[in-house]
């Protein structure tokens, strides 16, 4: 285990598919916790259509 983490750190090849689906994902969340922050109305039927959409 000691040995597949220091090989997950020191692995310095670019980000694949999956790791770049999950910072899009992130940067999601985070513009919708900031929108509602702000008082904006979120339309949560859009944003249950974009869910849909990427399963």
């Amino acid at each position: 285990m000691i040995n597949g983490l220091r090989r997950f750190l020191l692995d310095d090849n670019g980000l694949t598919s999956v790791e770049y689906a999950l910072l899009l994902a992130l940067l999601f969340v985070a513009s919708l916790g900031a929108w509602q922050a702000l008082g904006f109305n979120v339309p949560m039927g859009k944003v249950n259509q974009v869910a849909n959409f990427m399963h």
